[in-house]
């Protein structure tokens, strides 16, 4: 751990999946506001127990963030079926 990796680098690596990751040094989005990269400074499935090592150790400007397995560049799924009808105007 301590290596600089981008968030799909890190959500790629199976040491990661399923685990609560902390990260270090962030470069984020500008538009999202998230982590896009980072150093990777622990991890751990139990997110109070990695919450209370980074307290411990004086880490407490990291981002933590849950690596899941979802694909990072899966374009969101719409769950409208439907068009919205247009209005129309009567004089």
């Amino acid at each position: 751990m301590g290596s600089r990796q981008t968030w799909p680098e890190i959500r790629g690596s199976k040491q990661y999946q399923g685990r609560w990751v902390a990260l270090d040094h962030c470069r984020y989005d500008s538009k999202t506001a998230q982590p896009v990269e980072g150093s990777v400074v622990d991890c751990d499935e139990d997110l109070v127990a990695l919450c209370a090592r980074m307290q411990e150790s004086g880490s407490r400007h990291c981002a933590i963030l849950f690596c899941d397995d979802i694909e990072v560049d899966a374009p969101p799924r719409s769950t409208r079926l439907t068009p919205i009808p247009g209005r129309s105007i009567t004089h």
